[in-house]
């Protein structure tokens, strides 16, 4: 029997009501401090209400100087509890669920918005990063691994359903992951089982604090799309090796902000073909690890979907710029599969949205107004 998109599957010992994912995008919604808007709760409501299976939230920043961009959600501290509370009681009373995404931007944070020197596995000119990094020593990266379990205590006590360690898209695990971005001698670099002990680190710190029941899952680089980077045959390493550790599940994206066209949200998506570009990745992976393997990137049709799917691709289906637009779209693909969302890749959400104080679709916008 063939498998559908609306099927319910496990990750860990949660049950998702169905294959798709609102993969972490930033938002742009929260105060100086990190602390959720009435806006975003409203936000995660509506998302929520249109039947996705999960939400995972917008990338969180685990200590303040791995903040990257204004109006980004931090976890840093216990007083953010009960605003982050109000959060996942929006998803919830909407019969949705949500995992939280804890990351440190490390180099790609920048000292106009944390007022601090970003810090990174080297100290090395990045075409990611805004200035030049200052190498971590061991002590602060004991510190920042700490920092990853003591968020995802905070997002459990909040009420969120999982977590997801932000490992993509040239952030601080994936800095270390990349032979571009690690270049110490010491135990964390070198050597790819070196490269991966702080991403290891890190997911034994999560589980340490969350125990066995919550779900545990990584956004997981398949390659930095960069001529001596991080590669897919490193992804399936790693990846069967996160398995070893007791990682639930693993979603599948690629490259960074100087990956040029193959950098993570490409623009232009209006055909079939190029719907799901990192779905040939995803598939390298989904055949080394028996865990549930997510998808994202470009995708817009259930037909796509279904299709990728049924071959073996990948478990479960994530996208995000559709969602901006379409919040409502899970639950259009459900009574009208024919429907194709109306994203059209332009990536305008991302750049005027900050500056007006929240992510949204400036075509939508521009239609409402004519």
């Amino acid at each position: 029997m063939p498998k559908s998109l609306f099927d319910s599957v496990a990750i860990g010992k949660v049950n998702i009501p169905n294959r798709l994912v609102r993969s972490a995008t930033w938002e742009g919604m929260c105060e100086e401090s990190g602390r959720p808007t009435t806006r975003l709760n409203e936000l995660y409501r509506r998302l929520a209400e249109g039947k996705v299976g999960l939400i995972v939230s917008g990338y969180t920043y685990v200590r303040p100087e791995g903040k990257q961009l204004p109006g980004k959600m931090g976890i840093y501290s216990d007083d953010l509890i009960s605003s982050l509370r109000e959060l996942t009681d929006a998803v919830h009373d909407a019969g949705g669920l949500v995992f939280c995404q804890l990351v440190h931007a490390g180099g790609q944070a920048s000292s106009r918005v944390t007022g601090t020197q970003p810090v990174a596995p080297s100290a090395v000119d990045f075409p990611t990063y805004t200035e030049t990094p200052r190498e971590l020593d061991p002590k602060e990266i004991e510190d920042i691994v700490k920092a990853f379990g003591e968020g995802a205590r905070r997002a459990r006590e909040a009420g969120f359903d999982g977590v997801q360690i932000h490992g993509a898209h040239g952030y601080l695990v994936n800095q270390f992951l990349s032979p571009l971005t690690n270049r110490r001698t010491d135990s964390y670099g070198g050597s790819l089982e070196n490269r991966l002990r702080f991403l290891r680190e890190v997911y034994q710190a999560i589980r340490e604090q969350v125990g066995d029941s919550c779900p545990v899952a990584i956004k997981l680089t398949a390659s930095d799309n960069l001529p001596g980077g991080f590669e897919i045959e490193d992804a399936v390493k790693v990846s069967s090796e996160l398995e070893k550790f007791g990682i639930d599940a693993i979603e599948v994206s690629s490259g960074t902000n100087a990956s040029g066209e193959n950098n993570p949200v490409r623009r232009g998506i209006d055909m079939p073909e190029q719907e799901g570009y990192n779905t040939g990745f995803a598939y390298r992976i989904k055949k080394a690890v028996a865990i549930p393997v997510m998808t994202v990137g470009g995708l817009r049709s259930t037909r796509v979907i279904e299709n990728q799917l049924n071959e073996g691709f990948a478990d479960f289906f994530a996208l995000s710029r559709p969602l901006i637009r379409e919040p409502d779209l899970p639950e259009k693909w459900k009574t009208q599969p024919s429907h194709k969302a109306t994203c059209i890749s332009c990536n305008g959400c991302f750049v005027p949205g900050r500056k007006e104080g929240g992510i949204y679709c400036v075509v939508e916008k521009q239609e409402s107004s004519d």
